[in-house]
């Protein structure tokens, strides 16, 4: 729905289903349920997200009109989609198959330029759409060697979907843009990261194909770039490695990089007390967020600022060097709504923080909850589904 921040929305990855018929029946049980709580009176957005399969499904026979023909007879629209996950992101184990396939396949560039064909058909006039994706690839599948060949693979391919959103725009005047997202342990997994990869790739790459197919001079080259690639701020990502919101916002301003939304979560946090009994006790508790589905990766923070990183929470948790670190930030989406967990808080400052320069200023039009977790949460946290959606809408709505 609009508000004065922007346009806020959940992500649909919230609902188990990888068929095209799963997710949209999950949608018509749930989205009128959830616009009623939150805006009975208004156009209510949905951020989408499809499956590599699903997207097929969508556009075959008379799907897509169906869908969008029960899109404007329950007022609402769709302008994010959720391109990270191609296959499976419910149930079974995703762990570092949510990376699968990476921007280095061809699999990964056809799946993105379907997406971008759905939301150009279903985003509004007048409004920009997004797309969200990996961090290209995960970075413990490669030697340092071979980061460096995947990344250049990756890039190319991104190119050419910006080569695709460049004629979606001439042809129409709709901006769409590719939003990566980074995280923990992916090829890009901080903001620096993604700011030397945008500097140092993306642009020297693309400009010298972006001039020649389109017959361009360099700085029309780079403004298309960085128009149709921006981040994608997911704010529990970057509180999992301590990057402070206001920091990152100011290395992207400085790369004149812009931001294609706000992914609104919160990572569970942990503070270890130097009491040995208090400390297990804490660490017990971490450890029944210790599920098979997802990683958890996990940054622990020394005393000297230095830190420790884990590929997912078995491996913090019996680390000695960990447990003898200030504070631990753990890759769990953990609901808004509360910023404690028992012996447990979450890093939910961090999503305030994002939506106080949010109010400062408009650095994005898409502001995405993005709480997933919910069938693998602890049962005292757990509501019906739609339940859980409204808590989240409702705690950013007031906030705002």
């Amino acid at each position: 729905m609009k508000t004065h921040l922007g346009h806020l929305t959940f992500c649909t990855n919230i609902f188990p289903g990888e068929t095209w018929e799963a997710h949209f029946k999950a949608l018509k049980e749930n989205i009128p349920l959830i616009k009623k709580r939150i805006a009975p009176d208004d156009s209510f957005g949905i951020g989408l997200r499809l499956s590599d399969l699903a997207s097929r499904q969508l556009l075959e026979r008379d799907a897509l009109p169906f869908f969008k023909k029960w899109l404007k007879e329950q007022n609402c629209y769709v302008f994010a989609i959720n391109g990270f996950p191609f296959g499976n992101f419910h149930k079974r184990p995703v762990k570092d198959k949510v990376h699968l396939p990476d921007w280095t396949t061809n699999d990964r560039l056809q799946y993105t330029l379907r997406l971008f064909n759905l939301i150009d058909d279903l985003l509004p006039e007048g409004m920009e759409g997004g797309v969200s994706t990996s961090p290209l690839s995960y970075k413990h599948w490669f030697t340092a060697r071979e980061a460096v060949k995947a990344v250049k693979k990756a890039t190319l391919n991104i190119v050419e979907v910006v080569c695709a959103l460049f004629e979606i725009n001439k042809q129409n005047g709709k901006v769409l843009h590719l939003d990566l997202e980074p995280e923990a342990d992916g090829l890009i997994e901080s903001s620096e990261e993604f700011v030397r990869w945008f500097i140092e790739s993306l642009i020297p790459i693309g400009i010298p194909i972006l001039k020649q197919r389109f017959s361009l001079v360099e700085q029309e080259a780079e403004k298309i770039m960085k128009d149709h690639v921006r981040l994608c701020f997911d704010v529990c990502h970057f509180a999992v490695g301590f990057e402070d919101v206001s920091t990152v916002v100011k290395r992207l301003k400085k790369a004149d990089i812009k931001i294609g939304r706000w992914q609104l979560s919160a990572a569970l946090k942990l503070n270890l007390s130097e009491d040995e009994k208090e400390k297990e006790e804490s660490l017990r508790a971490l450890k029944k967020f210790d599920e098979p589905v997802y990683l958890h990766q996990v940054v622990a923070q020394k005393e000297d600022g230095r830190l420790l990183r884990y590929p997912d929470l078995p491996e913090a948790l019996i680390d000695k060097e960990a447990k003898q670190s200030g504070e631990w930030r753990s890759h769990f989406h953990v609901p808004l709504f509360t910023d404690r967990y028992g012996l447990l808080q979450s890093t939910q400052q961090g999503v305030k923080e994002a939506l106080h320069l949010q109010k400062q200023e408009t650095l994005c039009q898409i502001l995405e909850v993005e709480t997933y977790t919910w069938d693998v949460l602890p049962k005292d946290l757990k509501l019906p589904i739609a339940e859980s959606i409204v808590r989240e809408l409702e705690w950013i709505v007031e906030i705002i």
